[in-house]
């Protein structure tokens, strides 16, 4: 079976670049780059994955870009852009490039994510990118999952994944989070990352087996045929050190036939992202 993650950071490091880094997440104070994620990804038998930006900077998605040519794991990157400007036409040429199959913008961090979600500018943006054939990936909270909704109704052309879970809030439990991502869900060109949930904050007492009713409501909702398999490493390690999202996907897939686990490991990502066929070694991962 073949095993992707898709959504995993590579960053170098500084303050103004990656500000939503504070100061309690130390450990992702440093460079974070290839060869640290290497023997991860060996440990779990994850063959290649899908570099996501990490801060609005075009110049961050050329370096990703490169960083992915030197890298034999990484099939696919999420690029940044920005979707407001008039000569979006131009920038999408300039940054054009095999690996890149998608964008993304981080609109949990903006003053007023509804506002930007609403944006004339930003929706002309994401139609233009999905005429190109560009996946759109959504970052909000669950505070904003209602103009989700809105906005994926409106872009329907190409598909879109709604990153984390939609950032649940656990406090209010799986049932809530489903009503809540229901009317995503119905949208079939909405597919969901099965990924974030370990390192969002829970109640005091909820362990990360607490967390398993939200994958099981995923299920419910999307269908294995829409859900992927995210690490989001490193933003992964602020976890209990006895805690990873490879083990808790696993607990939360074992009761499915391997084709389904086919599907959420690999196989929708393939599909959504575009990624090549893997030639699969003893060395490619």
């Amino acid at each position: 079976m073949m095993r992707i993650d898709s959504h995993q950071h590579f960053w170098r490091y500084t303050p103004q670049d990656y500000r939503w880094i504070s100061d309690d997440m130390a450990v992702l104070k440093q460079d974070l780059l290839p060869e640290t994620l290497r023997l991860t990804l060996q440990r779990h038998d994850i063959q290649g994955t899908i570099l996501v930006q990490a801060c609005s900077s075009a110049g961050e998605t050329r370096w990703l870009l490169e960083l992915a040519e030197q890298t034999d794991v990484v099939r696919a990157v999420t690029g940044w852009v920005d979707l407001s400007s008039p000569g979006l036409q131009q920038e999408l040429e300039a940054i054009s490039h095999p690996l890149l199959r998608g964008f993304r913008h981080q609109i949990q961090d903006e003053t007023s994510p509804a506002q930007w979600l609403a944006d004339p500018a930003i929706n002309a943006g994401v139609r233009q990118l999905q005429r190109q054939e560009y996946v759109y990936e959504i970052l909000v909270t669950h505070r904003h999952l209602t103009e989700a909704v809105q906005f994926a109704e409106r872009h329907d052309q190409y598909s879109l994944v709604l990153d984390h879970f939609g950032k649940p809030d656990l406090s209010l439990g799986a049932a809530h989070w489903k009503q809540q991502v229901a009317p995503l869900a119905a949208l079939k060109h909405v597919s969901c990352k099965l990924s974030g949930l370990l390192t969002e904050p829970r109640p005091a007492g909820m362990s990360a087996r607490d967390l398993l009713p939200y994958f099981e409501a995923a299920l419910e909702i999307f269908g294995t045929e829409r859900l992927m398999f995210g690490s989001d490493w490193p933003v992964c390690l602020l976890a209990d050190a006895d805690e990873n999202p490879w083990d808790l996907c696993e607990q939360a897939t074992a009761t499915l036939s391997i084709d389904e686990q086919a599907a959420i490991y690999g196989g929708n990502a393939c599909t959504v992202y575009r990624l090549q066929p893997l030639a699969i070694t003893g060395n490619d991962s």
